[in-house]
């Protein structure tokens, strides 16, 4: 989730599936695991946070897989990948000094070097961009890690596939292939 943290954030809103992909932070305290991250406030989707359950997903890395690769002919393509859900309720962040924190530690995270000049700006005009956000964090109560690696392959479809997938010049190809190759 660290690597990975641009995700997906899922509510439903009046029955209706609501989706925004939005950058976040993990925190471990004490024994839970908590995402950070916030909205622009027009964004309609901030006012279906408050107690109701909330799903991020984190995906990456993700590779296709050619047919190429199988031992029969009549075998199709497929696709790898690994993610991660996770389930929680949201609490909105308002006060001033948690979103002022919560942006502090987002830039730290993304761009430290931003930080000096961020901390430059007039606490005015810092004030006016975070008036223009809604924050918040959601405390996970359920994570599942989701993967699909080929694991109904046998070995040497398996070893194909990572050697395919190892010379590709795609990160995410390479990392698959890597992901499978620990699973041996």
């Amino acid at each position: 989730m660290q690597r990975y943290s641009f995700a997906t954030i899922v509510t439903a809103d009046n029955d209706l599936p609501v989706a925004t992909h939005l950058p976040f932070l993990v925190e471990q305290r004490d024994d839970k695991v908590v995402l950070l991250s916030h909205f622009a406030k027009a964004n309609p989707q901030a006012s279906s946070l408050i107690g109701k359950p909330v799903l991020v997903i984190f995906t990456e890395p993700h590779a296709y897989i050619s047919p190429a690769n199988y031992e029969k002919t009549t075998d199709v393509p497929t696709w790898n990948y690994l993610a991660v859900h996770a389930y929680g309720k949201a609490t909105l962040l308002t006060e001033g000094e948690q979103t002022a924190n919560l942006l502090a530690k987002t830039i730290n995270n993304y761009e430290t070097d931003y930080l000096q000049n961020w901390n430059s700006l007039t606490a005015d005009y810092r004030q006016k961009m975070m008036k223009g956000i809604v924050a918040f964090e959601i405390v996970i109560e359920d994570l599942q890690g989701k993967q699909k690696l080929s694991q109904n392959r046998s070995a040497i479809e398996k070893e194909n596939i990572i050697n395919t997938l190892g010379k590709s010049e795609d990160a995410n190809e390479r990392e698959i292939a890597n992901y499978m190759a620990k699973l041996k």
